[in-house]
């Protein structure tokens, strides 16, 4: 009897495991067996076994932000020109605030695009300076991303200073060049000469050409094909602040002028007639008994006057003359009119009045008595020019400071950086 009832026992055992029972024999329904997974394994028997027999690993994949930022000059450039252009962009978003700020935290100004895309620099840059981005961009997938970083200027060894000739306001005559001097000789001509323009009213043909002045300094002269049309207006402007001179230097300042030219009056001197005429607009105007270098009659070139266009450069009410090698020093002349830097002059000479008008006895100089002189001299203008002719000298580079009239134009043409 033991034996069947433990045999009955161990059958409904059997039965309940089967039947998938969870060792209970009451309180059992249909639908929990509905719940259970493929293995026959109820919800808290999947979790129970998962923990305790396999181990399922999930990896996170974080997307990077589509915003890109570039940069001209590329962030954390160095030894830039402090006028080269400077911009943000921005692709794939919009930049919502950006600001490059000195060394003491103060923006330098910039703006940003209607658009938001670029943020462009809005002043020049000082020299030896670093300047700190600090900013955001916001993509188009609501992520921001930072803007930083720096840049550096170029320290240049030394500033090269530049000087415009005729200087603003000025009137002058129709001969006188635009000297844009230099402190020192330009590496790179062709760049500077770039950074250099001319406008004029009306329009005049004219061009550049590099010259060296009687004090070492290298200068861009321009002078137009033929004389300047009297009432022309003249813009001159040299950009070279931070503009590369070569060996260290750099430009130190931007220099303009703003000048006009004077009526039309000339000079025409055949040291061959004894006279000097003076035409406005091609009439004459005055003519005055002249003597002129004796040079042709002894043989002495340095007592010749030179043949060529020379410009009136600048005028002395008394001016001392020397030449110790023809035995005087500091001997006063009145009414002294600067015509040449070879020691050329139109001036008073009442010890030469007897010649005047017949015979050439100057040792180069334009001689006049004392009331034409002054009365020339009261009539004339920077610029002016003279043409001289009949001697066999003609004026050139070592006659300096100013003879640009004395080069023909079409070598003129080529003596530009830009041919270089």
């Amino acid at each position: 009897m033991r034996s069947r009832r433990l045999l009955a026992v161990l059958s409904a055992s059997l039965l309940l495991v089967l039947a998938g029972c969870s060792g209970s024999t009451t309180g059992s329904d249909t639908s929990s067996a509905g719940t259970n997974s493929v293995d026959g394994r109820g919800p808290d028997e999947a979790s129970s076994d998962d923990s305790t027999s396999s181990t399922t690993t999930t990896t996170s994949t974080s997307t990077p932000p589509v915003a890109a930022v570039s940069a001209s000059p590329a962030i954390g450039s160095t030894d830039i020109s402090p006028v080269v252009p400077v911009s943000v962009s921005v692709a794939n978003g919009t930049i919502t605030d950006l600001a490059l700020n000195r060394a003491d935290g103060t923006p330098v100004t910039g703006s940003i695009s209607a658009d938001g895309t670029t943020w462009t620099l809005g002043e020049v840059l000082g020299y030896g300076k670093t300047y700190t981005y600090v900013g955001h961009a916001l993509g188009t997938d609501d992520k921001t991303v930072p803007i930083e970083g720096t840049l550096s200027t170029v320290t240049p060894t030394d500033t090269a200073r530049t000087t415009v000739s005729p200087g603003d306001g000025q009137v002058v005559g129709v001969a006188a060049p635009v000297m844009v001097s230099f402190g020192v000789e330009p590496a790179d001509r062709a760049a500077v000469e770039k950074a250099v323009s001319i406008t004029t009213t009306p329009a005049v043909e004219g061009a550049w050409a590099w010259i060296e002045h009687d004090d070492g300094r290298w200068a861009l002269d321009y002078r137009p094909k033929d004389y300047w049309p009297s009432g022309t207006q003249v813009h001159v402007e040299a950009n070279v602040y931070g503009v590369d001179f070569g060996d260290g230097y750099w430009g130190r300042e931007d220099v303009t002028s703003d000048f006009t030219i004077g009526r039309n009056q000339v000079v025409i001197a055949d040291v061959n007639s004894h006279e000097m005429l003076v035409q406005q607009d091609g009439v004459t105007v005055a003519s005055y008994p002249a003597s002129y270098g004796r040079g042709d009659d002894t043989g002495d070139l340095n007592l010749v006057t030179r043949s060529g266009t020379h410009i009136v450069m600048e005028k002395f009410e008394t001016k001392l003359m020397s030449n110790p090698r023809y035995g005087y020093t500091d001997i006063p002349e009145k009414w002294a009119v600067r015509i040449s830097d070879n020691g050329e002059f139109i001036h008073a000479n009442p010890a030469s009045t007897d010649a005047q008008g017949s015979s050439n006895v100057t040792h180069g100089c334009v001689n006049l008595s004392l009331t034409d002189a002054k009365s020339y001299f009261d009539s004339v203008l920077f610029g002016d020019p003279i043409e001289v002719s009949g001697t066999e000298v003609q004026l050139g580079p070592e006659d300096g400071d100013i003879y640009d009239w004395a080069i023909p134009w079409d070598q003129w043409v080529t003596m530009s950086g830009k041919n270089s």
